[in-house]
């Protein structure tokens, strides 16, 4: 018994040393004579024209986390529809209730327009 636990500490010494001996590794035949070429923003090999930060709509991040919200959905349902069967009342009514949940956040986004592309 002391035997196996001997070796999952020796397998999570590895693990835990792996990273370091993996950047130290890098670190040693890493290139060491920095030019202001190298050090120069790469941006798709062209050089930037006017201002480079651009400032992001907060509706694409909405956009995307009502996707993931729905494709969480799906993922949740389809271990339902495939045992539907052998499922009972409760499970039917649960199932109902979480799809109705998700209909709600589905209206209020809509209410808010949170789905309108502009």
């Amino acid at each position: 018994m002391l035997q196996q636990y001997g070796l999952i500490g020796m397998l999570a010494l590895i693990a835990l040393a792996f990273p370091f001996v993996v950047v130290g590794f890098t670190w040693l035949i890493r290139p060491k004579r920095p030019d202001p070429i190298k050090n120069s923003t790469y941006e798709c090999g062209l050089e930037t024209i006017g201002e480079t930060w651009v400032q992001f709509r907060a509706q694409y991040y909405l956009f995307a986390l009502i996707f993931v919200v729905f494709d969480i959905e799906a993922m949740f349902l389809f271990p339902f529809a495939v045992a539907f069967k052998q499922l009972g009342l409760f499970a039917v009514i649960e199932a109902l209730l979480f799809v109705a949940m998700l209909a709600m956040g589905l209206i209020y986004a809509w209410r808010k327009q949170a789905l309108e592309w502009q």
